[in-house]
C-alpha cells in the first residue's frame, strides 16, 4: 500500500493536496520542510516549530555523521530522541555536501573519498555507508545517495554524473532500511532536456517510496529551473510524492506546487531571516537596513506571527545591530511562519478548487528571482 494519498487535484495545474503517511505521523502536502542540517533549526526550539505547525524536518547525513557523531545519536536512541522532535524527519544523503564542501574528492564506483570540511580527515561516503548512517538516524525519509551535477555542465559531463547517479540509487535500494523508513530516489541530468526526461523514467522504474528533483538551485536561473521542471513533471508518477530539493522562495513554492511538487525544502527563510532579510508575500525587506531605524511598524502588517504581534521594525533592527540572539530569533520565526502559512493556505485553495486563480494573483504580486535561490552546503 503506498504511504501517500492524492486528496484533491488543480483542474488547471500538476498541483494536487495530499498526505504523506510517516512513523512519526501523517505529513499533510503540499508541504515546505524548515532546514535542520545539524540536528536543530537555528534559533528555534523544537515546540516552536510545533507552534508554527511544522509537521517535518530535514537533516544532513553528512554533517550529522562528521559531527556529533553516529555513536552518540545511536545512543540517544535515534535523531529524533537526540534532537526532542517528535514528528517527521527527511534525511539528505550528503551527496550534495560531499560535492559541493570538499575540494579535494575522487569519485570511484562504489562511493566518493574526500576531505572532511571540519578537520581535513580522508573519508568515503557511497549508497551503501550513506543508507547505514540513515538507518542509524532513524529518519521517517532516507534520500538516496546522488551526485549533484553542478550548474553549468556539459551534456557529457552531466550524462556521466546521471550514469553514476542512476547506478547508486539501484544500490541504495539493496540496503536495509530502519523499521517504516521510505527513501525517495532522485532526478538527476543537469540542464539536458533529454537526460532529465530520462532520469525520470528511470527513477520512476524503481521501486522508490518518492522521487525528487535534485540538482536545481544550484546557481541556474529561475526560469531554468522552472524549465526542468516542466520536462521532469510529465514522468513523475502521480500514485508517489514529489520532492523538489533545496528550493526556494515563496514565488518558487508556488511554482513548484503548479507542476506537481508535493514537498519542499530551503535554507533561506532561516539564513535570510538572521541575515536580517524578512520575507512577506510581495517580496523581501531588509529590517536591518538604516531606514528602519525609527520605523515602529510591525515587520508586516498583515502577518500574525508572534514576532509582528509584539515589536517593531525598528526594535528588531537594533537587535539585529547589536547582534542579540532575540534579533535573528525574531526574524527566523517571522520568516519560517511565512512559509508554513503559505503552503496552508495553498492546501486550502487545492481543496477548494481556488489554487489556480490564488496562484496567478501570488506570482503577479512577487519579484521573479534572477538566481534560482542558490543551497548553501553549510549552512541552515
Amino acid at each position: 500500500m503506498s504511504p501517500f494519498t492524492v486528496l484533491a487535484t488543480d483542474p488547471a495545474s500538476r498541483g494536487r493536496r495530499g498526505a504523506l503517511q510517516t512513523r512519526h505521523g501523517s505529513v499533510q502536502t503540499p508541504v515546505f520542510m524548515p532546514v535542520g542540517t545539524q540536528a536543530t533549526v537555528k534559533a528555534m526550539t523544537p515546540r516552536e516549530l510545533e507552534e508554527l505547525g511544522a509537521e517535518i524536518l530535514l537533516g544532513n547525513t553528512y554533517h550529522l555523521a562528521l559531527r556529533p557523531g553516529m555513536d552518540i545519536i545511536e545512543n540517544a536512541g535515534g535523531l529524533h530522541r537526540f534532537m526532542g522532535w517528535r514528528r517527521a524527519i527527511l534525511t539528505d544523503s550528503g551527496g550534495y555536501q560531499v560535492f559541493s564542501l570538499s575540494k579535494l574528492r575522487r569519485r570511484q564506483a562504489d562511493g566518493v573519498s574526500f576531505q572532511s570540511h571540519v578537520d581535513g580527515a580522508t573519508l568515503f561516503l557511497g549508497p551503501v555507508e550513506a543508507m547505514a548512517i540513515q538507518r542509524s538516524l532513524g529518519s521517517d525519509i532516507a534520500m538516496a545517495f546522488d551526485e549533484c551535477t553542478p550548474y553549468p555542465s556539459t551534456h557529457d559531463e552531466a550524462r556521466e554524473s546521471l550514469a553514476l547517479t542512476l547506478r547508486w540509487a539501484a544500490a541504495c535500494l539493496e540496503q536495509p532500511r530502519a523499521e517504516g523508513q521510505l527513501v525517495f530516489g532522485i532526478v538527476q541530468g543537469g540542464t539536458h532536456r533529454d537526460l532529465r526526461e530520462m532520469a525520470a523514467q528511470a527513477v520512476a522504474a524503481m521501486a522508490f517510496d518518492g522521487i525528487a528533483v535534485g540538482g536545481v538551485s544550484v546557481g541556474e536561473p529561475e526560469s531554468e529551473m522552472v524549465e526542468v521542471l516542466d520536462w521532469v513533471a510529465p514522468w513523475l508518477p502521480a500514485e508517489r510524492p514529489h520532492y523538489l530539493m533545496g528550493v526556494g522562495t515563496p514565488r518558487q513554492l508556488v511554482l513548484g506546487v503548479r507542476r506537481g511538487i508535493d514537498l519542499f525544502d530551503c535554507v533561506l527563510p532561516t539564513r535570510m531571516g538572521r541575515n536580517g532579510s524578512a520575507f512577506t508575500r510581495t517580496g523581501t525587506i531588509p529590517v536591518k537596513a538604516a531606514r528602519y531605524k525609527d520605523d515602529h511598524t510591525p515587520i508586516d502588517p498583515d502577518c500574525g506571527c508572534y514576532a509582528c504581534r509584539h515589536f517593531t521594525r525598528a526594535y528588531i533592527r537594533h537587535l539585529l545591530n547589536v547582534n542579540e540572539i532575540l534579533g535573528a530569533h525574531l526574524m527566523t520565526l517571522h520568516n519560517l511562519h511565512l512559509y508554513l502559512e503559505l503552503m496552508r493556505e495553498i492546501r486550502r485553495h487545492l481543496e477548494a478548487g481556488t489554487f489556480g486563480d490564488f496562484a496567478r494573483a501570488f506570482l503577479e504580486r512577487y519579484p521573479a528571482a534572477e538566481v534560482a535561490a542558490p543551497e548553501d552546503p553549510g549552512a541552515t
